[in-house]
């Protein structure tokens, strides 16, 4: 196996700014760079974004666009980001009308 110099990831454009914000993030380019083991054009794979203490969190489907150099992602890989058209539900209910307080009534 050899390294991969670059790799373009796509997610739903419909993801939030904060979700696009964290995926982006330096500290998770870098987990994706440990969990990312197919890295096949046309591959998917689901991962998800911490929201912290509050909450449940954001899954997110992204798909591989591109591959240069090699077959498997190490810490030099270049990590690019695109969007694409897809549907997006995530798994979050944090502050939503689906949360898990929707019923009770009680405000933050």
């Amino acid at each position: 196996m050899t390294r991969a110099t670059r790799v373009v990831l796509s997610y739903p454009e419909a993801l939030s700014k904060w979700g696009r914000d964290q995926v982006e993030s330096p500290r998770y380019v870098n987990y994706l760079r440990k969990v990312v083991d197919d890295l096949r054009v046309g591959s998917e794979f689901e991962e998800f974004a911490d929201v912290g203490c509050c909450g449940d969190s954001l899954d997110i489907r992204f798909r591989v666009e591109a591959v240069e150099g090699g077959d498997e992602m190490g810490p030099e890989t270049d990590v690019a980001f695109t969007t694409r058209v897809a549907d997006h539900d995530g798994g979050w209910k944090v502050q939503s009308a689906a949360g898990p307080n929707a019923e009770s009534g009680r405000r933050s």
